[in-house]
């Protein structure tokens, strides 16, 4: 029997791919197909890479061609996988953001640590000598500092400034803040995929309205992953700091982290490390000091790293109170806690002013006047 090319373009019209609408003929999936009396070769390509989806077209073909033409058709399926170029999360690039002064990353190698808190506290005591701060929360799997701040029922507001939709970050304790946490309930998961984390972390930056700021500080999650390469391509970052507890486990992450932002590929400079929980003492005998989680061991990373040790900052039930009922520490004048807080953004202030003065700007990454410390 001497079978038409036609008659086989037929029946293909009936074959269809698993996850397409229109069959292999109408998506232009059959890129040949040659006819020797009735030996028939058909060439196809198709998007989808497994191995099922490409036994069951080969299969489909077979059952369409011998019902509709010949049941003792010769058949040949040849099945080319072009799997489709997924598309990179959308990274604003080389753009500064307008009116921002410093961006400051606020990472750790390890979670549970305490970088939120220290970012919350960082932040405050910054705006209590007289700087303008902002917070973006990029813990996008676990954001946590509209609780710190007590704004759990806000929202930020929607504005148009200067023709261009924006958002209003939320204030408390003078500080401006986006996160998250103000579009996701307390109860939900969010299990996104680093795509979608990367185009959060854009809008929450760009698409937010900041005004002035002396100091915009991003709360990083913990590791080094999507979140932190999306960040220092999206922005030009003035430079990290990086919080660890004293003991060996979290040093080995925080050297990590460390290690990260120092990449050639990244190079945003660290201008320091803070010890989180770095002794306790009770209010009961204010001058003893118990090293619960070790001693020294920020101290001793910060030295073989050859870089400033910020703050040691004490484990003190004060602090986890604070910070449950939305009020950080720092506002607690003349406490240790506070004192301790206010030294960091001190140290912070001197060591972003010396950056400044001795490096050029840091370079968006493409894969990625001192008056004690009041000055701005």
């Amino acid at each position: 029997m001497n079978i038409q090319k036609s008659q086989i373009e037929e029946a293909l019209k009936s074959v269809m791919v698993k996850g397409e609408e229109k069959s292999l003929i109408e998506n232009g999936l059959v890129t040949n197909i040659v006819v020797f009396g009735d030996e028939v070769n058909v060439d196809i390509t198709i998007n989808n890479p497994t191995l099922h989806a490409k036994k069951q077209v080969e299969v489909d073909i077979l059952k369409a061609i011998h019902a509709k033409v010949y049941a003792k058709a010769k058949i040949t399926v040849k099945v080319t996988v072009e799997v489709k170029q997924i598309d990179k999360p959308t990274v604003i690039k080389g753009e500064k953001i307008k009116g921002v002064k410093n961006i400051i990353a606020v990472a750790s190698g390890k979670g549970g640590v305490g970088k939120s808190t220290v970012t919350a506290n960082l932040a405050v005591a910054l705006q209590k000598q007289g700087f303008k701060v902002g917070i973006v929360d990029a813990d996008i799997y676990g954001p946590s500092q509209h609780i710190m701040f007590d704004v759990e029922k806000s929202r930020p507001e929607a504005r148009n400034v200067n023709g261009k939709p924006v958002m209003i970050p939320v204030e408390s304790c003078g500080v401006k803040l986006v996160s998250i946490g103000f579009f996701a309930p307390g109860s939900q998961a969010v299990v996104w995929r680093g795509p979608m984390a990367t185009k959060a972390l854009n809008q929450l930056i760009k698409d937010s309205y900041w005004g002035e700021l002396d100091y915009l500080l991003i709360d990083l999650p913990p590791g080094t992953g999507d979140v932190h390469l999306s960040l220092v391509q999206a922005v030009p970052v003035t430079g990290a700091v990086i919080v660890s507890t004293p003991q060996i486990i979290a040093i080995a992450d925080a050297k990590k982290g460390v290690g990260m932002f120092q990449l050639d590929t990244i190079q945003v400079p660290v201008i320091g490390l803070v010890e989180n929980m770095s002794y306790f003492t009770p209010d009961e005998l204010p001058d003893n000091k118990y090293y619960i989680f070790g001693k020294d061991g920020t101290k001793n990373l910060a030295d073989d790293l050859n870089l400033p040790l910020l703050a040691e900052i004490p484990l003190v039930q004060a602090i986890r109170e604070a910070s449950d009922i939305g009020r950080p520490v720092v506002l607690q004048e003349d406490t240790p806690s506070a004192k301790a807080f206010m030294s960091l953004a001190c140290n912070v202030v001197e060591q972003v002013e010396l950056r400044n003065k001795n490096l050029e700007a840091t370079a968006v990454v493409e894969i990625t006047n001192m008056d004690g410390c009041s000055s701005k």
